[in-house]
Parts: structure tokens; C-alpha cells; sequence
């Protein structure tokens, strides 16, 4: 891949797990699988292309409300590649910070997320996000209360020091997969000049060459901020 503007911060939104698998005549939970092990891929590309910061959506706020087999399934795979395979998040070598509202899940898949966090703690060329349970609007509403309960008036800095991704760069790159084009209550305070991208692509399938692709198309937007013109 040519040397192209990178952007500092990509997030995933990775829609299309358990379509892809129903479409192949599997069982959900096989698709849900095939795409934490397409999440290693993506994501170490991404750093190995030079990207610092990757945000996943692993699982929203309003997917705990789900059956509870498949979220059973879901946390069995928490428990996987949080704890018994944790040396493919490792490789990965970036530092791990879960975001979101864990209290729905399995203590014990809390308590091996807050465990790689302090593993992972010490690392600074990289950083990836894990949104779990996360909901932007929820993010956005807790922000507010903290502002309340600290009885001050907030500015766009002060504010960001109080939603969940406080300390972290707003994402430059969004990418939704599984050919719907919405957020989904993903970042959207955030998001707010972000660029996006949606892809046909069900998740599982997401190549690392869908990334290249989808980099070029960011590096070849101008991105404005709100100014009449030029590049960042």
C-alpha cells in the first residue's frame, strides 16, 4: 500500500456477524466467532499501516437486550479471547481499554477485561477500544449527571473529560460493515466530524484489502471542520 493520509483514529462499527452466518446455514454464535478472530486481522493491520488509535463496537447497550443464549454465547467468547486466548490481543501489542457500562456482564468477564487493562497499561504506540455494553446516548447522559452532580457548567473540552472516551482523540474514520449506513448510538457526540464509511460487506468477511480500500477513500477527502476549504 502506497503512503496515503492516514487517519490518527479508526473506529468499527462490525455489523453483519450473525446475517453472515445465518446466509451459510450457521448457527449465529458461529458468526459472532468468525468475527473476533476478523477483528485481530483488521485491527493489526490498521497498526501495522501506521493507524495509532482503533475503537471496535463489540457489543452496544441495547444488544444486552438480546436473548440471553446468544448473549451467553457472546460472553463464553469474552471469556475466550479475554482470558484464554489472550495472547491474540497481546500480539496486537496496543493498550486495551474497555469502554462502557460492564455491570450486565459476567463478573468473571469483568473481571478478565480489567485484568488486560493493567496488563496492557504500560503500552503507548498503540491503543484499542473495546466498546462493550457501551451506548452513546447513555455515555452522553452520564456525562451530563457527573456535570450536574459537580455543579458546574461544562465547554466542549471539559465535557469530553467527562464522557467515557475522556483522554482519547475523537475518531477521524468510521467504518460500518454489513451494508447498513446508520451509527447506531455509536459515538455520536464524538463522531460529530468524523468521516464515514459503509461497506456492503457482512463483518467476517471485511478483508484487510476492504481497509486499504476504505483508507484511500479517507485520504482523499477534505476535511473542512466547518472552513470553506483545503485539506487538515
Amino acid at each position: 500500500m502506497k503512503t496515503i493520509r492516514l487517519p490518527v483514529h479508526v473506529a468499527f462499527i462490525m455489523d453483519g456477524n450473525g446475517r453472515w452466518a445465518t446466509r451459510r446455514l450457521r448457527p449465529r454464535a458461529y458468526g459472532h466467532k468468525m468475527g473476533v478472530q476478523n477483528m485481530f486481522r483488521i485491527c493489526g493491520h490498521a497498526f501495522h499501516l501506521g493507524v495509532r488509535i482503533v475503537t471496535v463496537f463489540a457489543l452496544s447497550a441495547e444488544n444486552l437486550s438480546r436473548p440471553q443464549a446468544e448473549l451467553d454465547e457472546l460472553y463464553e467468547l469474552f471469556r475466550t479471547f479475554f482470558d484464554k486466548k489472550k495472547e491474540k490481543l497481546l500480539e496486537l501489542n496496543a493498550k486495551i481499554h474497555v469502554i462502557g457500562d460492564l455491570a450486565a456482564l459476567p463478573e468473571d468477564v469483568q473481571a478478565s477485561m480489567h485484568a488486560l487493562e493493567a496488563e496492557t497499561a504500560g503500552i503507548t504506540s498503540a491503543l484499542l477500544n473495546i466498546c462493550v455494553g457501551y451506548g452513546a446516548r447513555q455515555d452522553v447522559l452520564q456525562a451530563v449527571n457527573k456535570a450536574v452532580a459537580l455543579g458546574r457548567f461544562v465547554d466542549d473540552a471539559s465535557f469530553h473529560a467527562l464522557l467515557l472516551t475522556a483522554g482519547v482523540p475523537d475518531p477521524d474514520f468510521i467504518i460500518r460493515t454489513g451494508n447498513e449506513r446508520r451509527l447506531s448510538n455509536f459515538l455520536l457526540y464524538q463522531a460529530a466530524y468524523a468521516e464515514l464509511y459503509f461497506s456492503s460487506k457482512m463483518w467476517p468477511e471485511f478483508s484487510r484489502r476492504d481497509l486499504e480500500k476504505a483508507l484511500v477513500d479517507y485520504a482523499a477527502r477534505s476535511r473542512r471542520f466547518g472552513n470553506v476549504g483545503g485539506k487538515e
